[in-house]
């Protein structure tokens, strides 16, 4: 599986814990002879897809608070005309 656009794509590499189930990795084994590159390159198109999605998500709230602070500028706030200060 070719290597799509990793934050590090020359990082080290560590040996970690996964446990799968024995019918996913005899069915995996068909599809790839290198379980660990199908993997990280899978797991890294996947954090990439889950910042845009953050990336996203920040823009639109960002975007909703200056729209709403846009029409207090305009209007104002129901709550200025009963301040008790």
């Amino acid at each position: 599986m070719p290597r799509t656009s990793s934050a590090m794509p020359l990082s080290r590499k560590r040996p970690v814990n996964l446990t799968l189930s024995e019918g996913l990795i005899a069915e995996l084994k068909g599809y790839t002879s290198n379980l660990s590159a199908t993997a990280e390159a899978l797991l890294t198109a996947y954090v990439v897809e889950q910042k845009q999605a953050r990336s996203s998500r920040q823009k639109q709230a960002d975007q909703t608070v200056a729209g709403w602070n846009a029409l207090h500028a305009q209007v104002g706030s129901f709550a200025d005309e009963h301040s008790t200060l």
